[in-house]
Protein backbone atom coordinates (compact mmCIF):
# COMPACT_ATOMS: atom_id res chain seq x y z
CA UNK A 1 0.00 0.00 0.00
CA UNK A 2 1.46 3.29 -0.93
CA UNK A 3 1.64 6.57 0.67
CA UNK A 4 -1.05 7.59 -1.22
CA UNK A 5 -3.71 5.50 -1.06
CA UNK A 6 -2.77 4.23 2.81
CA UNK A 7 -5.47 4.59 4.87
CA UNK A 8 -5.85 7.85 7.59
CA UNK A 9 -3.86 7.40 10.51
CA UNK A 10 -6.22 7.39 13.08
CA UNK A 11 -5.53 9.37 16.92
CA UNK A 12 -6.48 8.42 20.14
CA UNK A 13 -6.64 12.12 21.67
CA UNK A 14 -6.20 12.19 25.60
CA UNK A 15 -10.06 12.45 25.98
CA UNK A 16 -11.13 9.39 24.26
CA UNK A 17 -7.91 7.78 26.48
CA UNK A 18 -10.02 8.94 29.64
CA UNK A 19 -13.32 7.89 28.53
CA UNK A 20 -12.66 4.74 27.34
CA UNK A 21 -10.23 4.01 30.38
CA UNK A 22 -12.80 4.75 32.77
CA UNK A 23 -15.51 2.50 30.87
CA UNK A 24 -12.48 -0.68 30.77
CA UNK A 25 -11.93 -0.02 34.37
CA UNK A 26 -15.98 -0.48 35.04
CA UNK A 27 -15.52 -3.63 32.93
CA UNK A 28 -12.77 -4.95 34.64
CA UNK A 29 -13.93 -4.56 38.13
CA UNK A 30 -17.07 -6.32 37.19
CA UNK A 31 -15.46 -8.57 35.75
CA UNK A 32 -13.29 -10.00 38.40
CA UNK A 33 -16.40 -10.45 40.81
CA UNK A 34 -17.28 -13.90 41.78
CA UNK A 35 -20.79 -13.89 40.11
CA UNK A 36 -18.92 -13.74 36.65
CA UNK A 37 -16.71 -16.54 37.87
CA UNK A 38 -19.89 -18.54 38.41
CA UNK A 39 -21.97 -17.76 35.48
CA UNK A 40 -18.88 -18.68 33.64
CA UNK A 41 -18.90 -21.89 35.39
CA UNK A 42 -22.40 -22.17 34.18
CA UNK A 43 -21.76 -21.70 30.71
CA UNK A 44 -19.05 -24.00 30.31
CA UNK A 45 -21.31 -26.48 32.17
CA UNK A 46 -24.65 -25.71 29.83
CA UNK A 47 -21.87 -26.05 26.24
CA UNK A 48 -20.65 -29.78 28.26
CA UNK A 49 -24.33 -30.62 28.39
CA UNK A 50 -23.70 -30.46 31.98
CA UNK A 51 -26.20 -27.29 32.83
CA UNK A 52 -27.01 -27.12 36.72
CA UNK A 53 -29.47 -23.89 35.95
CA UNK A 54 -31.08 -22.42 32.71
CA UNK A 55 -29.08 -19.34 32.15
CA UNK A 56 -30.68 -16.16 30.94
CA UNK A 57 -29.86 -14.00 27.57
CA UNK A 58 -31.89 -10.90 26.46
CA UNK A 59 -31.36 -9.30 23.46
CA UNK A 60 -32.72 -6.56 22.21
CA UNK A 61 -32.77 -5.63 18.42
CA UNK A 62 -29.82 -3.34 17.21
CA UNK A 63 -32.36 -0.96 16.52
CA UNK A 64 -33.49 -1.09 20.34
CA UNK A 65 -29.91 -1.33 21.35
CA UNK A 66 -29.29 2.47 19.62
CA UNK A 67 -32.43 3.67 21.70
CA UNK A 68 -30.52 2.67 24.93
CA UNK A 69 -27.59 4.40 23.90
CA UNK A 70 -28.14 6.62 21.09
CA UNK A 71 -25.44 8.42 19.54
CA UNK A 72 -25.54 11.55 21.22
CA UNK A 73 -24.69 10.06 24.37
CA UNK A 74 -21.74 8.81 23.47
CA UNK A 75 -18.66 10.92 24.76
CA UNK A 76 -15.67 10.43 22.70
CA UNK A 77 -14.99 12.63 19.52
CA UNK A 78 -12.92 10.04 16.91
CA UNK A 79 -15.50 8.16 15.53
CA UNK A 80 -13.12 4.62 16.06
CA UNK A 81 -13.12 5.51 19.87
CA UNK A 82 -16.70 6.11 19.77
CA UNK A 83 -17.72 2.60 17.95
CA UNK A 84 -15.72 0.85 20.93
CA UNK A 85 -17.05 3.69 23.71
CA UNK A 86 -20.42 1.98 22.42
CA UNK A 87 -19.24 -1.71 22.55
CA UNK A 88 -18.17 -1.22 26.22
CA UNK A 89 -21.25 0.93 27.43
CA UNK A 90 -23.78 -2.34 25.67
CA UNK A 91 -21.76 -4.60 28.00
CA UNK A 92 -21.96 -2.39 31.45
CA UNK A 93 -25.82 -1.76 30.49
CA UNK A 94 -26.35 -5.66 29.65
CA UNK A 95 -25.28 -6.22 33.43
CA UNK A 96 -26.30 -3.00 35.18
CA UNK A 97 -29.37 -2.10 33.17
CA UNK A 98 -30.82 -5.63 31.70
CA UNK A 99 -28.78 -7.91 34.63
CA UNK A 100 -29.47 -10.80 32.47
CA UNK A 101 -26.56 -13.30 32.69
CA UNK A 102 -24.04 -11.79 30.22
CA UNK A 103 -20.43 -12.46 31.04
CA UNK A 104 -17.81 -9.83 31.21
CA UNK A 105 -14.22 -11.08 30.84
CA UNK A 106 -11.17 -9.84 32.89
CA UNK A 107 -9.84 -8.90 29.17
CA UNK A 108 -11.08 -7.42 25.56
CA UNK A 109 -11.81 -9.68 22.82
CA UNK A 110 -11.08 -7.44 19.93
CA UNK A 111 -12.76 -9.31 16.73
CA UNK A 112 -12.52 -8.64 13.05
CA UNK A 113 -14.86 -8.56 10.71
CA UNK A 114 -14.19 -9.21 6.93
CA UNK A 115 -16.63 -7.57 4.07
CA UNK A 116 -17.91 -9.84 1.93
CA UNK A 117 -18.39 -8.94 -2.06
CA UNK A 118 -22.04 -10.16 -4.31
CA UNK A 119 -22.70 -12.67 -6.37
CA UNK A 120 -22.04 -10.49 -9.36
CA UNK A 121 -25.82 -9.34 -9.39
CA UNK A 122 -27.57 -7.65 -6.41
CA UNK A 123 -31.26 -6.89 -5.56
CA UNK A 124 -32.04 -3.42 -5.51
CA UNK A 125 -33.86 -2.71 -1.92
CA UNK A 126 -36.40 0.04 -0.69
CA UNK A 127 -36.81 0.68 2.96
CA UNK A 128 -39.32 1.67 4.67
CA UNK A 129 -38.84 4.62 8.18
CA UNK A 130 -40.54 4.86 11.11
CA UNK A 131 -38.26 8.08 11.94
CA UNK A 132 -35.87 5.92 13.66
CA UNK A 133 -33.96 4.36 11.50
CA UNK A 134 -36.09 1.32 11.34
CA UNK A 135 -38.54 0.46 8.69
CA UNK A 136 -39.86 -2.40 6.76
CA UNK A 137 -37.96 -3.41 3.74
CA UNK A 138 -38.76 -4.70 0.51
CA UNK A 139 -36.44 -5.77 -2.81
CA UNK A 140 -36.18 -6.24 -6.32
CA UNK A 141 -34.51 -9.61 -7.11
CA UNK A 142 -31.95 -9.81 -9.32
CA UNK A 143 -32.45 -13.56 -10.77
CA UNK A 144 -35.72 -13.20 -13.29
CA UNK A 145 -35.31 -15.56 -15.86
CA UNK A 146 -33.52 -18.85 -14.99
CA UNK A 147 -31.64 -20.87 -16.25
CA UNK A 148 -30.41 -17.72 -18.29
CA UNK A 149 -29.73 -15.46 -15.24
CA UNK A 150 -27.11 -18.25 -14.05
CA UNK A 151 -24.25 -16.97 -16.19
CA UNK A 152 -24.18 -13.63 -14.30
CA UNK A 153 -22.86 -15.18 -10.76
CA UNK A 154 -19.97 -15.53 -9.94
CA UNK A 155 -18.13 -16.62 -6.51
CA UNK A 156 -17.98 -13.45 -4.02
CA UNK A 157 -14.94 -12.08 -2.86
CA UNK A 158 -13.51 -11.36 0.82
CA UNK A 159 -11.46 -8.50 2.17
CA UNK A 160 -10.31 -8.03 5.94
CA UNK A 161 -9.05 -4.15 6.59
CA UNK A 162 -6.11 -5.28 8.29
CA UNK A 163 -4.31 -1.69 8.42
CA UNK A 164 -7.79 0.23 10.21
CA UNK A 165 -7.89 -3.46 12.51
CA UNK A 166 -4.36 -2.91 13.82
CA UNK A 167 -3.99 0.69 13.99
CA UNK A 168 -7.47 -0.10 16.04
CA UNK A 169 -6.07 -2.81 18.17
CA UNK A 170 -2.69 -0.36 18.71
CA UNK A 171 -4.74 2.49 19.94
CA UNK A 172 -7.30 0.12 22.03
CA UNK A 173 -3.71 -1.28 23.96
CA UNK A 174 -2.60 2.40 24.89
CA UNK A 175 -6.03 3.43 26.16
CA UNK A 176 -6.37 0.51 28.29
CA UNK A 177 -4.50 -2.78 27.76
CA UNK A 178 -2.73 -2.17 31.59
CA UNK A 179 -6.60 -2.07 33.09
CA UNK A 180 -8.47 -4.11 30.89
CA UNK A 181 -5.95 -6.39 28.55
CA UNK A 182 -6.84 -6.12 24.53
CA UNK A 183 -6.45 -9.59 23.05
CA UNK A 184 -6.50 -10.30 19.69
CA UNK A 185 -9.57 -12.68 19.11
CA UNK A 186 -9.76 -13.70 15.41
CA UNK A 187 -11.65 -12.97 12.27
CA UNK A 188 -15.56 -13.72 12.27
CA UNK A 189 -18.57 -13.59 9.61
CA UNK A 190 -21.60 -12.42 11.80
CA UNK A 191 -24.20 -14.49 10.68
CA UNK A 192 -25.87 -17.65 9.53
CA UNK A 193 -24.30 -20.17 7.27
CA UNK A 194 -28.02 -21.31 6.40
CA UNK A 195 -27.88 -20.10 2.55
CA UNK A 196 -31.59 -19.41 2.31
CA UNK A 197 -31.00 -15.81 2.97
CA UNK A 198 -29.33 -15.62 0.43
CA UNK A 199 -30.90 -17.70 -2.37
CA UNK A 200 -34.26 -15.42 -1.68
CA UNK A 201 -32.55 -12.33 -1.83
CA UNK A 202 -31.44 -13.44 -5.38
CA UNK A 203 -34.74 -15.28 -6.59
CA UNK A 204 -37.38 -13.62 -4.20
CA UNK A 205 -39.08 -15.36 -1.22
CA UNK A 206 -42.69 -16.13 -2.99
CA UNK A 207 -40.96 -17.47 -6.12
CA UNK A 208 -38.36 -19.68 -3.89
CA UNK A 209 -41.16 -20.75 -1.87
CA UNK A 210 -43.13 -21.79 -5.00
CA UNK A 211 -39.48 -22.83 -6.87
CA UNK A 212 -39.23 -26.94 -5.51
CA UNK A 213 -42.53 -27.55 -7.06
CA UNK A 214 -42.21 -25.35 -10.73
CA UNK A 215 -38.15 -25.54 -11.50
CA UNK A 216 -36.20 -28.14 -8.91
CA UNK A 217 -33.28 -28.10 -11.00
CA UNK A 218 -32.80 -24.08 -10.62
CA UNK A 219 -33.38 -24.87 -6.86
CA UNK A 220 -30.65 -27.56 -6.83
CA UNK A 221 -28.31 -25.34 -8.88
CA UNK A 222 -28.91 -22.12 -7.02
CA UNK A 223 -27.90 -24.28 -3.96
CA UNK A 224 -25.39 -25.84 -5.07
CA UNK A 225 -23.89 -22.98 -5.68
CA UNK A 226 -24.29 -21.16 -2.73
CA UNK A 227 -22.74 -23.91 -1.04
CA UNK A 228 -19.47 -24.20 -2.89
CA UNK A 229 -19.21 -20.33 -2.41
CA UNK A 230 -19.50 -20.69 1.54
CA UNK A 231 -17.15 -23.61 1.90
CA UNK A 232 -14.87 -21.13 -0.83
CA UNK A 233 -14.68 -18.57 2.34
CA UNK A 234 -14.33 -21.24 5.18
CA UNK A 235 -11.06 -21.96 2.51
CA UNK A 236 -10.23 -18.27 2.36
CA UNK A 237 -10.76 -17.48 6.26
CA UNK A 238 -8.47 -20.61 7.03
CA UNK A 239 -5.87 -19.17 4.45
CA UNK A 240 -6.35 -15.91 6.06
CA UNK A 241 -4.41 -17.30 9.38
CA UNK A 242 -6.40 -14.47 11.00
CA UNK A 243 -8.95 -17.45 12.94
CA UNK A 244 -8.95 -18.11 16.42
CA UNK A 245 -11.45 -20.00 18.26
CA UNK A 246 -14.59 -18.40 19.39
CA UNK A 247 -14.87 -19.97 22.73
CA UNK A 248 -14.83 -16.99 24.77
CA UNK A 249 -16.54 -13.37 25.33
CA UNK A 250 -19.48 -13.24 22.60
CA UNK A 251 -22.61 -15.10 21.58
CA UNK A 252 -23.75 -17.85 18.70
CA UNK A 253 -25.78 -15.49 15.88
CA UNK A 254 -29.16 -17.03 17.39
CA UNK A 255 -28.22 -16.61 20.80
CA UNK A 256 -26.25 -18.97 23.00
CA UNK A 257 -23.00 -18.62 25.07
CA UNK A 258 -19.73 -19.11 23.24
CA UNK A 259 -17.96 -19.96 25.83
CA UNK A 260 -16.79 -23.31 26.07
CA UNK A 261 -13.55 -25.73 27.13
CA UNK A 262 -14.58 -27.73 24.13
CA UNK A 263 -13.04 -25.79 21.25
CA UNK A 264 -10.40 -25.18 19.99
CA UNK A 265 -10.31 -29.27 18.74
CA UNK A 266 -8.17 -31.47 20.72
CA UNK A 267 -5.36 -31.67 17.86
CA UNK A 268 -5.00 -27.55 17.86
CA UNK A 269 -1.25 -26.52 18.35
CA UNK A 270 -1.11 -23.57 21.08
CA UNK A 271 -0.24 -20.47 19.48
CA UNK A 272 -0.90 -21.52 15.90
CA UNK A 273 -3.99 -19.91 13.52
CA UNK A 274 -7.02 -20.95 14.16
CA UNK A 275 -9.21 -23.53 11.88
CA UNK A 276 -12.77 -23.40 10.92
CA UNK A 277 -12.93 -26.81 13.15
CA UNK A 278 -11.92 -24.91 16.60
CA UNK A 279 -15.34 -22.64 15.93
CA UNK A 280 -18.91 -22.56 16.28
CA UNK A 281 -21.38 -21.38 14.03
CA UNK A 282 -24.75 -21.30 13.01
CA UNK A 283 -27.14 -22.60 10.55
CA UNK A 284 -30.88 -22.30 10.10
CA UNK A 285 -33.61 -21.70 7.51
CA UNK A 286 -36.41 -19.36 8.97
CA UNK A 287 -37.49 -18.63 4.95
CA UNK A 288 -38.57 -22.00 4.35
CA UNK A 289 -40.53 -22.49 7.22
CA UNK A 290 -43.43 -23.05 4.98
CA UNK A 291 -41.97 -25.75 2.69
CA UNK A 292 -42.85 -29.62 3.77
CA UNK A 293 -40.44 -31.15 5.99
CA UNK A 294 -39.51 -33.56 2.95
CA UNK A 295 -39.04 -30.73 0.82
CA UNK A 296 -36.52 -29.18 3.23
CA UNK A 297 -34.71 -32.49 3.30
CA UNK A 298 -34.72 -32.89 -0.34
CA UNK A 299 -34.05 -28.90 -1.40
CA UNK A 300 -32.05 -27.30 1.05
CA UNK A 301 -30.29 -29.40 4.17
CA UNK A 302 -28.01 -31.63 1.87
CA UNK A 303 -26.38 -27.93 0.93
CA UNK A 304 -26.01 -27.14 4.50
CA UNK A 305 -25.32 -30.22 6.00
CA UNK A 306 -21.38 -29.82 4.37
CA UNK A 307 -20.78 -26.44 5.64
CA UNK A 308 -21.99 -26.80 9.15
CA UNK A 309 -19.92 -30.35 9.28
CA UNK A 310 -16.59 -28.39 9.10
CA UNK A 311 -17.02 -26.62 12.59
CA UNK A 312 -16.02 -27.94 15.72
CA UNK A 313 -19.72 -27.10 17.53
CA UNK A 314 -22.46 -25.82 15.62
CA UNK A 315 -26.12 -24.74 16.44
CA UNK A 316 -29.32 -24.89 14.29
CA UNK A 317 -32.29 -22.91 14.03
CA UNK A 318 -33.40 -18.60 14.76
CA UNK A 319 -37.10 -18.17 14.40
CA UNK A 320 -38.62 -21.71 12.71
CA UNK A 321 -39.87 -24.48 14.99
CA UNK A 322 -37.74 -27.49 14.31
CA UNK A 323 -40.43 -29.92 15.99
CA UNK A 324 -41.22 -31.34 12.09
CA UNK A 325 -37.56 -30.92 10.82
CA UNK A 326 -35.87 -32.88 13.78
CA UNK A 327 -35.61 -35.98 11.97
CA UNK A 328 -33.46 -34.16 9.39
CA UNK A 329 -31.78 -31.63 11.61
CA UNK A 330 -30.66 -34.80 13.56
CA UNK A 331 -28.04 -35.76 11.07
CA UNK A 332 -25.49 -33.22 12.08
CA UNK A 333 -23.04 -34.15 13.66
CA UNK A 334 -21.86 -32.00 15.39
CA UNK A 335 -25.41 -30.03 16.57
CA UNK A 336 -25.03 -29.09 20.21
CA UNK A 337 -27.55 -26.28 20.44
CA UNK A 338 -31.16 -25.93 19.24
CA UNK A 339 -33.14 -23.39 18.95
CA UNK A 340 -36.72 -24.20 20.28
CA UNK A 341 -38.69 -20.77 18.84
CA UNK A 342 -42.16 -19.50 19.79
CA UNK A 343 -43.75 -21.54 17.55
CA UNK A 344 -42.44 -24.76 18.09
CA UNK A 345 -43.79 -27.53 19.98
CA UNK A 346 -42.02 -27.25 23.27
CA UNK A 347 -43.01 -30.80 25.08
CA UNK A 348 -41.68 -32.54 21.51
CA UNK A 349 -38.19 -30.71 21.22
CA UNK A 350 -37.74 -31.77 24.66
CA UNK A 351 -37.84 -35.64 24.08
CA UNK A 352 -35.93 -35.10 20.87
CA UNK A 353 -33.29 -33.31 22.60
CA UNK A 354 -33.06 -34.53 25.96
CA UNK A 355 -29.50 -34.43 27.63
CA UNK A 356 -27.69 -35.14 24.04
CA UNK A 357 -28.80 -30.98 23.11
CA UNK A 358 -28.79 -27.63 24.70
CA UNK A 359 -32.99 -26.54 24.65
CA UNK A 360 -31.84 -22.88 23.68
CA UNK A 361 -35.51 -21.69 24.49
CA UNK A 362 -36.23 -18.41 22.45
CA UNK A 363 -39.70 -16.94 24.23
CA UNK A 364 -41.74 -14.46 22.15
CA UNK A 365 -40.64 -11.09 22.33
CA UNK A 366 -44.35 -9.83 22.71
CA UNK A 367 -43.90 -10.75 26.27
CA UNK A 368 -42.29 -8.06 26.89
CA UNK A 369 -43.04 -5.67 24.24
CA UNK A 370 -46.90 -5.44 24.06
CA UNK A 371 -49.10 -4.92 27.02
CA UNK A 372 -47.42 -5.98 30.51
CA UNK A 373 -48.49 -9.12 32.27
CA UNK A 374 -46.50 -10.65 34.68
CA UNK A 375 -48.75 -13.46 35.09
CA UNK A 376 -48.66 -14.81 31.39
CA UNK A 377 -44.80 -14.10 31.55
CA UNK A 378 -44.46 -16.33 34.82
CA UNK A 379 -46.87 -18.72 33.03
CA UNK A 380 -44.38 -19.15 29.94
CA UNK A 381 -41.10 -19.52 31.80
CA UNK A 382 -42.75 -21.85 34.06
CA UNK A 383 -44.25 -24.53 30.99
CA UNK A 384 -40.65 -24.71 29.80
CA UNK A 385 -39.05 -24.99 33.25
CA UNK A 386 -41.46 -27.96 33.79
CA UNK A 387 -40.63 -29.86 30.22
CA UNK A 388 -37.15 -29.36 30.84
CA UNK A 389 -36.44 -30.27 34.30
CA UNK A 390 -33.15 -32.14 34.21
CA UNK A 391 -32.20 -30.90 30.60
CA UNK A 392 -29.64 -27.96 29.30
CA UNK A 393 -31.38 -25.15 28.98
CA UNK A 394 -30.62 -21.62 28.19
CA UNK A 395 -33.44 -18.59 27.30
CA UNK A 396 -32.36 -16.06 24.65
CA UNK A 397 -34.86 -13.52 24.63
CA UNK A 398 -34.54 -11.94 21.20
CA UNK A 399 -36.12 -9.67 18.80
CA UNK A 400 -37.32 -7.18 20.89
CA UNK A 401 -38.14 -4.17 19.01
CA UNK A 402 -39.50 -2.33 21.41
CA UNK A 403 -40.41 -1.89 25.27
CA UNK A 404 -42.83 0.46 25.21
CA UNK A 405 -40.31 3.70 26.51
CA UNK A 406 -39.99 1.35 29.32
CA UNK A 407 -36.34 -0.17 30.04
CA UNK A 408 -37.45 -1.62 32.90
CA UNK A 409 -38.95 -4.22 31.60
CA UNK A 410 -35.49 -6.11 30.55
CA UNK A 411 -34.37 -6.38 33.89
CA UNK A 412 -38.49 -7.28 35.46
CA UNK A 413 -38.00 -10.15 33.54
CA UNK A 414 -35.00 -11.28 34.01
CA UNK A 415 -35.81 -11.24 37.81
CA UNK A 416 -39.05 -12.64 37.27
CA UNK A 417 -37.22 -15.51 35.25
CA UNK A 418 -34.67 -15.96 38.00
CA UNK A 419 -38.06 -16.35 40.50
CA UNK A 420 -39.21 -19.00 38.41
CA UNK A 421 -36.15 -20.55 37.49
CA UNK A 422 -35.45 -20.74 41.78
CA UNK A 423 -39.13 -22.68 42.28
Amino acid sequence: MTADNAAPRLVLTPADREILRGLAARVAEIAATPIMAETLRLAHKINRLEGERPLLLLLPSNGLMEEALPPQSLQCTEDWARHYEQILRAKLYSHEVIGDDTILLPRFEHRGYFATGNYGVQSVRHWGNDGQGRGSMVWEPPLKNLPGDFEKLHFRTHAFDGDKFWQEHELLKKAFHDILPVVYSGIWFNWTMGLTIDAVDLMGLERFLYAPYDEPENVHRLMAFLRDDCMRMLDWMEASGLIRANNGEGIVAAGGFFHTDLLPAPDYAAGSPGRIKDLWALSESQETVGVSPEMFEEFIFPYQLPIISRFGLSCYGCCEPLDTRWHVIRKIPNLRRVSVSPWADQEKMAGYLGKNYIFSRKPNPTLISSAWNEELIRQDLRRTLELTRGLSVEFIMKDVMTVQGEPWRYRRWCEIAREEIAR
